[in-house]
């Protein structure tokens, strides 16, 4: 069976008319549309065929359609209309965000807390290193009789250092060749591949040197697991109490508690090589607990090798033109106030006045 044209426009307004009223939609709702030239009849016989194609279902025999995933699907895909915010939106969502998120901790909490406001949904708001940082140089300097100070030289810039109390006098030709073992075979590795059989192989050509080598590899771990960790916060869980496929209290209990970090975890590696904003419908959330859900993300950049990632969670109902648009908004204003924080304008709320 073909999707023709106007399958589709059916299909749109079936998808529109639900996400405002939250009610199965029948078709004499549909030929009432100012855009919709066909008799009822024939708009029933194309949301017959488009239940039969799986874009429809009917939730009870003599009740209204409603969309499928693969409905959801296709809408996000084709058939959504662009949203535009209005100039009120745009106002309120830049006076949120204008205020000072300095650390990135404090960043990330505030953000969630601000997309969930703007869009009425649970949000979850994420930064990490982008990238695998890894160690680029190995130095290793004598400091006096009995200890030694690693220093390490991170593939973003960064330097780190550790003193190292000698448990055996090492002389400056043995810590020199030891730099360069390290050197040869410690840089450019990610913090996985920092194993027992790297250990061993050291070990064995280190020499002298070799007391040294499990102090380094325990600091080199511990420096990479650093630069790597994630920061997470989810805020906004109760809104979901505010939509109507949750008033089954059961229903959005269950739902609720696994709202957490851990179940959300996954999300930002779907981020990882993805452009734009990201929508997932249904069964193609990577968390058993949003089988029923809708997620959409997007990024946007912090900076000195940070990457930022929002989204929400909500009903398969959700406006995803509206939340769409407003999590891009968001998105693009947080790149351009990390980008250059003294001078950053945020498009459309300001005019030719510098970031205080």
């Amino acid at each position: 069976m073909e999707l023709t044209e106007r399958k589709k426009k059916v299909l749109r307004s079936v998808v529109d008319l639900y996400i405002r009223t939250a009610e199965p939609v029948g078709s004499k709702l549909i030929t009432e549309l100012p855009d919709m030239n066909y008799s009822s009849a024939t708009i029933r016989s194309e949301m017959a065929d488009l239940t039969a194609m799986g874009y429809l279902e009917q939730p009870h025999t003599s009740a209204g359609r409603v969309p499928s995933a693969a409905g959801y699907r296709l809408y996000v895909d084709e058939l959504m209309a662009d949203y535009r915010l209005s100039l009120d939106e745009t106002k309120s969502i830049s006076t949120a965000i204008e205020e000072k998120m300095q650390q990135v901790d404090k960043m990330v909490e505030k953000v969630a807390k601000l997309v969930s406001q703007a869009t009425d949904l649970p949000a979850i708001s994420v930064a990490s290193r982008y990238g695998g940082v890894t160690v680029s140089r190995f130095d290793l300097i004598l400091a006096g009789a009995g200890s030694v100070i690693l220093v390490l030289m991170l593939s973003n810039d960064e330097v780190v250092n550790k003193l190292i109390k000698l448990p055996v006098q090492l002389e400056e030709t043995d810590l020199k060749l030891l730099s360069a073992l390290l050197n040869a075979t410690m840089t450019g590795l990610s913090v996985q591949e920092f194993d027992q059989s790297l250990l061993d192989r050291i070990m064995r050509s280190a020499g002298a040197g070799s007391c040294l080598v499990p102090v380094i590899m325990e600091f080199t771990t511990q420096t990479l697991e650093r630069q790597t960790r994630t920061n997470m916060a989810v805020a906004g869980q109760m809104r979901l109490l505010g939509h109507p496929e949750y008033r089954d209290v059961d229903k959005a209990q269950r739902l609720m508690t696994t709202l957490d970090e851990e179940a959300l975890s996954n999300l930002p590696a779907v981020m990882q090589n993805a452009n734009g904003t990201q929508v997932l419908v249904g069964a193609e959330n990577v968390a058993r607990e949003l089988k029923d859900t809708s997620v959409v993300m997007t990024k946007f950049d912090i900076g000195e090798g940070m990457q930022g990632m929002i989204g929400v969670v909500g009903p398969t109902r959700m406006d995803y033109a509206k939340v769409t648009a407003r999590l891009s908004y968001f998105a693009e204003s947080l790149s351009k106030m990390f980008a250059k924080p003294e001078q950053a304008q945020l498009p459309e709320a300001k005019s030719g006045k510098e970031e205080q």
